[in-house]
């Protein structure tokens, strides 16, 4: 795993000027289907694009489903409320996890999310890696109106999505979605606005699997850098 430090985003918010940093590519895998995962193929295929069009992009690439996130715990919450408690080695180790996520995630310019539809919502590993990214104070805060704000900065969200079923359009379970749908307003809500590559049908079979496969290539090509 290769981690950087937080890069400034002078240049690219003035594309006329050199960019004199590298940029960072946060990529997060959450599939539990090992080879046979579209959103692993998918997320593969952004971060690939991404790397060619940014020749000297640094690259960070976290497994969520191979290596998980612990889920949160009263233990954790207990800890942040009361940091000068003794802990326990576990929640120790929660608690210096949790500071790992959250600072790769920080220190990424574009974040990479591959991410299937599992009972109409995301996988549980990466709800739990959205819980330690989601924090108040870090990345979000209330103003005096209660309205929430996000902290983050400048950050480009690209979210790889796999669907077994086709939801898009017109589908008679269109309102079943809800892992594109979370993650949009997840991310909105701390002030950023994700992209979104979709493969979906990829089980209805073969035919449908490679078409999805083709057509999420097209939209990946599709995006500029």
């Amino acid at each position: 795993m290769v981690t950087t430090p937080k890069a400034s985003f002078d240049a690219w918010l003035n594309p006329t000027k050199e960019r004199a940093y590298a940029m960072n590519i946060l990529q997060i895998d959450s599939s539990i289907l090992g080879d046979y995962s579209v959103s692993r193929q998918v997320s593969a295929a952004v971060t690939n694009h991404i790397r060619d069009s940014i020749t000297d992009a640094m690259h960070t690439y976290r497994d969520i489903a191979a290596n998980p996130i612990p889920h949160l715990s009263g233990a954790y919450l207990a800890a942040m409320q009361n940091p000068d408690a003794e802990q326990s080695p576990a929640v120790k180790s929660d608690i210096a996890q949790s500071a790992e996520v959250l600072a790769e995630f920080l220190a990424a310019d574009i974040v990479v999310i591959g991410a299937g539809l599992y009972n109409f919502g995301i996988p549980s590993q990466l709800k739990a890696w959205i819980d330690r990214i989601l924090v108040a104070g870090k990345t979000f805060r209330y103003t005096a109106e209660g309205k929430p704000e996000g902290l983050v900065g400048k950050k480009r969200i690209i979210l790889a999505i796999a669907r077994g079923g086709v939801y898009s359009g017109e589908s008679p379970i269109a309102s079943f979605e809800h892992t594109e749908t979370y993650l949009r307003t997840a991310f909105g809500f701390i002030g950023l606005e994700a992209e979104v590559v979709v493969a979906e049908g990829v089980s209805i079979g073969p035919d449908q699997r490679a078409a999805a496969i083709k057509n999420a290539e097209t939209q990946i090509a599709a995006i500029a850098f």
